[in-house]
C-alpha cells in the first residue's frame, strides 16, 4: 500500500470535512456542542493585552470564532476496506452569532437551547458521503456512487460532562438514503488538556445499505463478487477518544483515535474485507 498516491477527489472532500467536523465537535459529526467555545476558556488570557485582537479583520475573525488550520488523518480507503491511507487534512470554520456555524460541509443553526437540551438543524454537503470505483481495486465493477446534498435534524443534553444526542441526516442525490445516529460523550478538563471518550450507534435505511454494501446481479457479474441485498437496519457502533491540548489562547493541538464495528449486512457484504475500521487523526488548530 502507497501512502504517497495521488488522493481520489472523494478522500480530499472527506478529509477537508473530518477535519472540520473534529474542529467543531468533540468527538463526532453527530456531536452537537462546539467544544473550542468551551476549551478556549480553559486558556488563561495573555497578562499582556493583545491589541491586535481588536479593531478591523482581526476582531471580525475573532468576533466569529474562526479557526483555520491543518492535520492527518489515517484511516480505510473507503468503509469496510482493509487498506489504509495516510490523508491531509486542511480546515476552517466559523460561527455567527450564537447560534449559526459554518464550513464547507455546510449551515449548522441551533433552534432551541434551553436547559440543557438543544435542537439543531443542518443543511449542506454529505460528510465523507460517495465513493468511486477507482478508490480500490476491490471496488473495479461495482461502479461509482455520488455524493449528495444532506439536510438533518439533531437533538441533544447536556448533563454535566455528559452529552447525549441523536440525530437523523436525508441525503438528496447519491445514495438518497436516509442515516441515524444515537450517542454520548464524555470530557473532562485537567489544566490545559481536555480529555473526551464517546460512543455510538448509527442506522441506516434500504437505500443507504444497498448503495454501499449490495450487491446487484450487473455488479456481480462485472466485479466477481457475489450478490448480496442490504436491507435497512444497524450498520456500525463506534467507540472514540481524543485529547486536546490548548497551547496557547490561540493555538491548538488536537490528537483523536476511534475504531468501528460493522454489523449486521454491513459486516456480511462482500465489499466488506474488515468489519473493524480503526482510525487515527492529529491536528493544529489556530483560533482568532
Amino acid at each position: 500500500m502507497s501512502l504517497t498516491k495521488p488522493l481520489s477527489s472523494r478522500h480530499r472532500r472527506f478529509a477537508i470535512m473530518t477535519g472540520l467536523a473534529v474542529v467543531a465537535c468533540p468527538l463526532s459529526p453527530a456531536a452537537a456542542a462546539d467544544v473550542y467555545e468551551t476549551q478556549a476558556s480553559t486558556v488563561p488570557a495573555s497578562e499582556t493585552f493583545d491589541t491586535r485582537r481588536f479593531g478591523g479583520v482581526r476582531q471580525k475573525l475573532s468576533d466569529w470564532n474562526v479557526m483555520v488550520g491543518a492535520g492527518v488523518m489515517y484511516a480505510p480507503k473507503f468503509e469496510g476496506s482493509d487498506e489504509f491511507e495516510l490523508v491531509p487534512i486542511p480546515m476552517i470554520s466559523a460561527t455567527l452569532g450564537d447560534r449559526v456555524t459554518i464550513d464547507p460541509g455546510g449551515l449548522n443553526v441551533d433552534v432551541l437551547d434551553s436547559n440543557g437540551f438543544k435542537m439543531a438543524l443542518k443543511g449542506g454537503f454529505e460528510l465523507g458521503g460517495g465513493r468511486k470505483e477507482s478508490d480500490s481495486s476491490h471496488l473495479r465493477g461495482l461502479g461509482n456512487i455520488d455524493a449528495g446534498a444532506v439536510v438533518g435534524t439533531q437533538i441533544s443534553y447536556e448533563m454535566g460532562p455528559m452529552e447525549f444526542y441523536a440525530s437523523v441526516d436525508k441525503t438528496i442525490g447519491g445514495s438518497e438514503g436516509l442515516l441515524g445516529q444515537v450517542g454520548a460523550n464524555v470530557s473532562h478538563n485537567y489544566n490545559r488538556f481536555i480529555l473526551s471518550a464517546g460512543a455510538s450507534a448509527t442506522f441506516a435505511d434500504d437505500n443507504h445499505m444497498q448503495s454501499y454494501f449490495g450487491v446487484t446481479a450487473a455488479q456481480s457479474a462485472r466485479s466477481g463478487l457475489r450478490r448480496h441485498e442490504a436491507g435497512a437496519g444497524l450498520k456500525r457502533f463506534d467507540v472514540e477518544a481524543s485529547v486536546t491540548y490548548m497551547a496557547t489562547e490561540h493555538w491548538v493541538v488536537r490528537g483523536q483515535a476511534g475504531v468501528g464495528f460493522l454489523t449486521g449486512d454491513a459486516k456480511s457484504s462482500p465489499i466488506v474485507q474488515d468489519d473493524v475500521q480503526p482510525s487515527a487523526m492529529l491536528i493544529l488548530g489556530y483560533r482568532f
